[in-house]
C-alpha cells in the first residue's frame, strides 16, 4: 500500500472548538422544534418512496445521562449514552428491543422481504466445497449440500474412496449457532484438536477427536481465545493459550478487556486443570501468543503481539524424549515490535520467515538460531519491486509455495527452498486464492480459486508428477437460472483521491451497450493491512441480478493491497486518507454515469463499519443509502472493551493527546450533526450489530444509533430513516449459520429496495 505518513499539524481552531464542545451534544438548536408533532416536510417526487414509512417512525428517546463526565487531555467529556455500554442492564435491553420493534417491521413486514428471501434461499442452495487436506491416513474437506447451517467436515481414505462424516457441527445445536472455529491435526494424523464457537463469539472450547474412530476424548479446554494449537512431534499433546484469569461471563456478550493470556501445554486425555503452564508475562497484560513447533520438533517458536501488527520472536529448546512439566526457558530473537514475522519452516537451526522487516512488500528471510544477530540474517526471496509477497508455505520437502498480490490479483508460484529460484507459476484468472493445503512431507497440494463471478474452483497438483498440469478437482457451480459469466463485465479502474493518489477499484455489472446510471453498491474496508481481494459474494450478485445493479470495490488506503506503505497511508494520523479515498470513489461513480446519488448505497463491516459511519457524517450528500455492520463507532473508548486495545496500531491510542485529537476529528459517534439544510441530510442508514459480538462490542452501534436518531429527530430536512437492527445469538460474523446469513442478506437487500431509487426488480 507509498509512504504517506504525515506528521500531525496542530489545528488550533479545531482544538479550541474541541475544548468548547461537550461530546454527545444535546442537539438543541433554535431551528429545531421540540414538539413531537409531525414535521411538515417538503415534497420531492424524485426521491425514493421512503418518506411515508419514515413519517410513521417515532425513534426511541435514549436517556441522556449527565453524570458521566471526565477530563481527557484537558477536555471535559460528557458521555451521555455511556449507560448503553452495559449489555446486561434492563434499560439497555429495553433500548435494543425498542430499536428492533422499529427496524424489524420496516424490513420484514413487506412483500419484498418474503420475495427476496425466497430468491436468496434459492441462489444459496448449491453444493459448496473446501480444499482437501491430507493428514496421516486420511483426506479431509468441508462440504455443504447447499443450505446446511454449518459445513460438514468429511473424511476419505483417498480421493476416490467413499466419503464419511468426520465432524458435523450441525448436530451440536438445534439452531446451527455452534460452529467449528479451528482445527489442527497431530503430526501423525491420529488426533485432531478443534475449537467450537457458540453464538458467534471469539471464545473457543477445545476438544480432541480420534481420526480412526471419529470419537472425542472426554476433556474440554475452556477460556480459549485468540490462540492457535501447536502439537509436539510425539503426538502426545499441544501448546495453546488461554485467559485463565478472566472472571465473569465468557460467552461473547461481555465487554471486559481480554488480558493476561497464558501459554499452556495440554496432554491428550488429561483434564484441563492438569495442564502445564509454559509461559506468562504478567507485567505485559495485553500480550498475546501464537506458537509453532518447528518442523524438526526441536524448537518452540513463540510469537508475541500486543496489537494486530508487528510481533516479537522468542524460542525455547524442546527435548522430545523428556516430558514437559514446567515453564520453558525462552530466548529472544526479536525483542521489538517493529515488523511482522511468520515462521515457514527450518533446516536445522536455520529458520525461514515471511517478514516485512526492511521490506514493505515482504521477503523471505533466514535466521540462524545459533547466530541470530540481525546483521547475520540472509534473504532467500527478496522484496519485489511492485508485487506484495502475501504468504508462503513449505511443501514437498524442499519447495516453497509463494503467493503474490499484483494490483489486487493473486499470483501463485512454486520456488526452490534452498535457492529461491522459480520452479513454476500456476495459471490463475483474475481473482484470488481462497484456500490452500499442503505439507512439507507430502508432494501434493490443493488450492482454491474464486473471483467476483466464480464461486470456486479447487485444483490438485502433485510435485511428484511435474510434467502434469494442475487438475480441476471440483468446480463449484451457482444455482441461478440463466446465469452466464460471459453476460457480465469486470473492469479495474484507477481514480484520483483528494491528494491525487491513484486508487484501484473493481466495477462489476452486466454488459451493456451504453453507460447509464444504475443502482450501485459501493463496498469498502481499508484497514489493518487487510487486502480486499476479488471474491464471490451471493449478496452482491443478488444486487446485480435483482436491480440490474453495479458493484464497486475500491481498494482504499489502510489495507494491504500494495504493502505496508499502503497500510501506513491510511492508518493512525493518516486515517482520513482512507475516508477520502472512499468518498472519491463515490464521486468517480457518479461523475462517470455509473450511478447517481439517490441510487448509490455504501456498505462496510467492522473497520468498514467505521468507514461508513465516518463518511455519512463527513459527506452525507454523496450517498442515497448506507449499511454499517458491526462497526467501530466510539473512537475515544474502543480500547477499553474486549480486544479493542489491539487496534491502537491502526487507530492510535486515545490515551495519548495527539491521537485523541485525531480520533475526535472522525469518530462517528462524536461527529454526528443536525441536518440544517438538504445537503446535510443523512442517507437512509441501517446499523447492524449482534448481541454476542465480542470483537466489536454492540455498544458501539447502540451509542451511534442513539446519537444519530436524537440529531435527526426534529430536523425538517431529514426524510430518510435511521434504523438499528440487533441480531441475537450472533457475533462478529464468523461461524454465522446459513439461515441467519440469508436473513441478514435479505434485510440488506430489502433496505436497499425501500430506500434507493430502483426502477428494475427481477425476481
Amino acid at each position: 500500500m507509498l509512504k504517506l505518513i504525515f506528521q500531525l499539524v496542530a489545528n488550533k481552531q479545531s482544538l479550541q472548538k474541541l475544548e468548547r464542545t461537550l461530546l454527545y451534544p444535546t442537539f438543541n438548536h433554535p431551528a429545531m422544534s421540540r414538539s413531537k408533532a409531525t414535521v411538515n416536510r417538503p415534497t420531492d417526487l424524485s426521491r425514493p418512496l421512503v418518506e411515508e414509512a419514515n413519517a410513521r417512525i417515532v425513534y426511541p428517546e435514549a436517556r441522556k445521562d449527565g453524570k458521566f463526565e471526565e477530563m481527557l487531555h484537558e477536555y471535559r467529556i460528557r458521555d451521555v449514552y455511556r449507560w448503553l455500554e452495559d449489555p446486561d442492564s434492563i434499560e439497555t435491553q429495553r433500548f435494543v428491543n425498542a430499536q428492533n420493534n422499529i427496524s424489524q417491521p420496516f424490513l420484514e413486514r413487506c412483500e419484498e422481504w418474503e420475495s427476496f428471501n425466497a430468491k436468496l434461499t434459492k441462489i444459496w442452495n448449491f453444493p459448496k466445497y473446501g480444499c482437501p487436506m491430507r493428514h496421516g491416513n486420511y483426506y479431509y474437506y468441508f462440504k455443504n449440500t447447499g443450505l446446511q447451517n454449518q459445513s460438514v467436515m468429511m473424511q476419505q481414505e483417498n480421493l476416490e474412496s467413499p466419503e464419511v462424516v468426520f465432524l458435523d457441527a450441525n448436530t451440536l445445536s438445534a439452531d446451527g449457532t455452534t460452529a467449528l472455529s479451528q482445527k489442527t491435526f497431530s503430526e501423525d494424523g491420529a488426533y485432531m484438536a478443534y475449537g467450537l464457537s457458540e453464538s458467534g463469539s471469539d471464545w473457543n472450547k477445545i476438544r480432541i477427536r480420534r481420526a480412526k474412530e471419529r470419537t472425542d476424548f472426554p476433556e474440554t479446554l475452556e477460556k480459549v481465545k485468540f490462540s492457535n494449537v501447536s502439537w509436539t512431534k510425539d503426538n502426545k499433546g499441544f501448546f495453546y493459550g488461554r485467559y485463565s484469569d478472566q472472571d465473569g461471563k465468557t460467552d461473547g456478550s461481555e465487554t471486559k478487556q481480554n488480558e493476561n493470556q497464558k501459554l499452556y501445554y495440554h496432554r491428550v486425555g488429561e483434564r484441563q486443570d492438569q495442564d502445564t503452564l509454559i509461559a506468562e508475562f504478567p507485567e505485559h497484560p495485553s500480550w498475546r501468543f501464537q506458537t509453532d513447533v518447528t518442523d524438526c520438533g526441536k524448537y518452540l517458536i513463540l510469537s508475541i503481539s500486543h496489537t494486530v501488527r508487528d510481533n516479537m520472536l522468542y524460542y525455547a529448546d524442546l527435548k522430545p524424549d523428556e516430558p514437559i512439566t514446567s515453564k520453558l526457558d525462552f530466548k529472544p530473537i526479536v525483542d521489538k515490535f517493529e515488523a511482522d514475522y511468520d515462521y515457514l519452516t527450518n533446516e536445522g537451526s536455520k529458520m525461514y520467515f515471511h517478514t516485512n522487516k526492511d521490506a514493505p512488500k515482504y521477503r523471505i528471510a533466514v535466521i540462524d538460531f545459533n547466530n541470530p544477530a540481525e546483521e547475520n540474517w540472509t534473504t532467500l526471496i527478496p522484496e519485489h519491486e511492485k508485487d506484495v509477497l502475501e504468504w508462503a508455505k513449505c511443501v514437498n520437502e524442499d519447495k516453497l509455495l509463494v503467493c503474490y498480490n499484483r494490483d489486487v490479483k493473486h499470483i501463485l508460484q512454486a520456488r526452490e527452498l534452498h535457492t529461491g529460484n522459480l520452479i513454476r507459476q500456476f495459471g490463475l484468472d483474475i481473482g484470488s486464492i481462497n484456500g490452500i493445503s499442503g505439507k512439507r512431507k507430502y508432494s501434493e497440494i490443493f488450492y482454491g480459486f474464486s473471483s467476483f463471478l466464480t464461486p470456486g474452483i479447487i485444483y490438485h497438483y502433485d510435485f511428484a508428477k511435474p510434467v502434469e498440469k494442475p487438475k480441476v478437482l471440483r468446480e463449484i457451480n451457482l444455482n441461478l437460472e440463466g446465469f452466464n459469466r460471459d453476460d457480465y463485465s469486470v473492469e479495474q479502474v484507477f481514480y484520483k483521491s483528494a491528494d491525487d493518489t491513484n486508487i484501484p477499484m473493481f466495477i462489476i455489472q452486466r454488459k451493456r451497450d451504453s453507460v447509464e446510471p444504475r443502482p450501485c453498491l459501493l463496498y469498502g474496508y481499508g484497514g489493518f493491512n487487510h487486502s480486499l481481494m476479488p471474491s464471490f459474494g451471493i449478496t452482491g450478485l443478488m444486487f446485480i441480478d435483482t436491480f440490474d445493479g453495479v458493484l464497486a470495490f475500491p481498494n482504499i488506503r489502510g489495507g494491504g493491497e500494495y504493502g505496508i506503505e499502503w497500510h501506513n497511508g491510511g492508518r493512525l494520523l493518516n486515517k482520513q486518507n482512507g475516508f477520502n479515498d472512499f468518498q472519491a470513489a463515490a464521486e468517480f461513480l457518479t461523475r462517470n454515469n455509473y450511478t447517481t446519488k439517490d441510487r448509490l448505497a455504501i456498505q462496510g463491516a467492522s473497520n468498514g463499519g467505521l468507514l461508513v459511519g465516518a463518511c455519512i457524517n463527513q459527506r452525507p450528500e454523496l450517498f442515497g443509502a448506507a449499511v454499517a455492520q458491526v462497526g467501530v463507532m466510539d473512537m475515544l473508548r474502543f480500547h477499553k472493551f474486549t480486544i479493542g486495545h489491539a487496534w491502537c496500531s491502526d487507530y492510535g491510542n486515545p490515551d495519548e493527546r495527539e491521537h485523541f485529537a485525531n480520533l475526535f476529528k472522525y469518530s462517528p459517534l462524536h461527529n454526528v450533526h443536525i441536518p440544517l439544510n438538504p445537503n446535510q441530510e443523512y442517507p437512509s442508514t441501517l446499523i447492524l450489530t449482534a448481541d454476542h459480538d465480542d470483537r466489536v462490542s454492540p455498544l458501539h452501534s447502540l451509542k451511534f444509533a442513539a446519537a444519530l436518531q436524537e440529531a435527526v429527530r426534529y430536523s425538517e430536512y431529514q426524510l430518510n430513516p435511521i434504523l438499528l437492527r440487533v441480531y441475537t445469538k450472533a457475533g462478529h460474523g464468523a461461524g454465522k449459520p446459513t439461515k441467519m446469513r440469508i436473513s441478514e442478506a435479505t434485510d440488506i437487500i430489502t433496505f436497499f429496495k425501500k430506500t434507493l431509487k430502483v426502477d428494475t426488480v427481477n425476481l
